[in-house]
């Protein structure tokens, strides 16, 4: 069969023997680093579908894509032809029609087609054999399959072997920073859509102080990021007034974040607007119309500002949102306004103590003074201490 073979004969397709690039001292390449990915990247053993040398580069140099074993748009085009020709080709095979590839380039192709699998080179009758994509694609995808889950064990393996060097980076003394001052931002709504973007991305806590009552469609807006925020694992605490268990959208409010799993209690105490995100960002009211906010990125401040609700949030009271008669909390309140009269407080420093308007806390002083039978708001007072028997 020696006709068959002629040693003049070149060899046009790529060996399937490993033909790694030797070191310059003759020895094997390394497995492990040699050749680079696309990306720069070395292939590291078992991770590419491919043997070495048997993947080959385009004329220019650039590598068709190895990780998935699919062939360029020129080498699918001259499968294509192949498949047109009868599924073979002579080994010396012009280029063919309508494949609009040069010689050289053919042979690339040809030569990409064989490392693939989707062409078979059969040297005894000297030609090109097309096979079918499907046992290819069955192949390439068992191994691209086992590499995916090389990788994702390596994934999984990665943060238990950086971690020492994660712990040394902690540990580095850092110099004081002095650029993170805190942001302003003006306007109701742009502080609303700032918020709401910190909110998005709370991952721990939140903690939340909100003295007075919040407009209904406020309500709803925080219902629906609190619930959102919940639902990915975090945790809301929340204070309120006493003004909240008299108001039926800030109670439905209440009772539908304390069946989401947050907790909200009341303090009948005057306390200031806060918000604080994943204990990272806090934000405050920069004025007293709440027309301007600074979001404050400071540890110092933060800790600072945590440690103050923390003190308010042990002194306030725990409330049963869903179980909470209207009637007994309007006694309450107006018991309240009693009792902060009693103490000499006047109309308007009641109602900042309670998060009530002067209108409404006149209302309830008005219930009391018929219930007392009192002419002033000194008598009533004076009463209401245990003057005239009463108290």
């Amino acid at each position: 069969m020696a006709a068959d073979h002629p040693e003049s004969e070149p060899d046009t397709a790529p060996s399937h023997q490993d033909t790694a690039p030797s070191h310059p001292d003759g020895g094997p390449a390394d497995q492990d680093t040699a050749p680079s990915r696309p990306d720069g990247a070395p292939w590291r053993r078992g991770t590419a579908p491919f043997r070495r040398g048997t993947a080959p580069s385009h004329p220019d140099g650039a590598p068709f894509d190895p990780d998935t074993g699919l062939p360029e748009e020129d080498a699918a085009r001259l499968y294509l032809a192949v498949l047109a020709a009868g599924g073979r080709i002579p080994l010396d095979a012009p280029p063919q029609p309508g494949s609009g590839l040069t010689a050289e380039r053919q042979q690339a192709m040809l030569e990409q087609l064989v490392a693939v699998g989707l062409v078979l080179l059969n040297r005894i009758d000297h030609c090109y054999v097309a096979v079918s994509p499907r046992a290819v694609a069955d192949r390439l995808g068992a191994d691209l399959r086992a590499r995916a889950t090389r990788l994702l064990l390596d994934a999984d393996r990665l943060p238990a072997a950086l971690d020492p060097l994660a712990r040394a980076y902690d540990a580095v003394p850092r110099p004081a920073d002095r650029t993170r001052q805190a942001v302003y931002v003006d306007g109701q709504e742009d502080i609303r859509l700032r918020i709401a973007r910190l909110v998005s991305d709370c991952r721990l806590e939140l903690l939340s102080a909100q003295p007075g009552l919040r407009p209904p469609a406020v309500l709803e807006l925080a219902h629906t990021q609190d619930r959102r925020m919940l639902g990915r694992g975090a945790t809301l605490r929340a204070l309120y007034q006493p003004v909240a268990l008299t108001e039926d959208s800030a109670v439905r409010h209440a009772t539908a974040m304390s069946e989401h799993g947050a907790q909200l209690r009341v303090l009948d105490e005057p306390f200031l607007r806060l918000i604080v995100i994943d204990r990272r960002v806090a934000v405050i009211p920069a004025t007293e119309d709440h027309s301007r906010a600074a979001f404050v990125e400071d540890p110092a401040a933060i800790a600072y500002l945590v440690a103050g609700f923390e003190r308010d949030w042990a002194r306030a009271e725990q409330v049963h949102w869903q179980h909470l008669d209207p009637r007994a909390l309007t006694r309450s309140i107006t018991h309240r306004v009693g009792r902060l009269l009693a103490q000499g407080l006047t109309q308007r420093a009641v109602a900042t103590r309670l998060g009530l308007s002067e209108r409404t806390v006149a209302g309830h002083i008005s219930r009391l003074r018929d219930l007392y039978g009192a002419g002033t708001l000194f008598q009533l007072g004076w009463l209401m201490r245990g003057g005239g028997g009463r108290g």
